[in-house]
């Protein structure tokens, strides 16, 4: 089975400087940086429509936090996170 191309965003594919990202995007870069397997996850937050901006950096900060600790929790699943965020 061939594996899915990745679609390049700001936060993930690298060809903008860091600097240049918003805080968020930062996150998001940082997290796919370390585990390359969370692209999906991190998009669907990234890109998630009943989020606002406040609303998608509680999100995604929620699921970061969850990384350390998948076992126990709920934040680990981006819709749990999108969905606690507000979204």
């Amino acid at each position: 089975m061939a594996k899915k191309k990745v679609a390049a965003t700001r936060w993930h594919d690298g060809v903008g400087e860091l600097e240049e990202l918003s805080d968020i995007e930062q996150v998001a870069h940082a997290i796919v940086t370390e585990r390359r397997d969370l692209e999906p996850s991190v998009a669907r937050i990234m890109d998630s429509e009943t989020l606002d901006d406040d609303q998608r950096s509680v999100a995604l900060n929620s699921f970061h936090a969850a990384l350390s600790d998948p076992d126990n929790d709920e934040n680990r699943n981006p819709m749990v996170a999108i969905a606690n965020a507000g979204g």
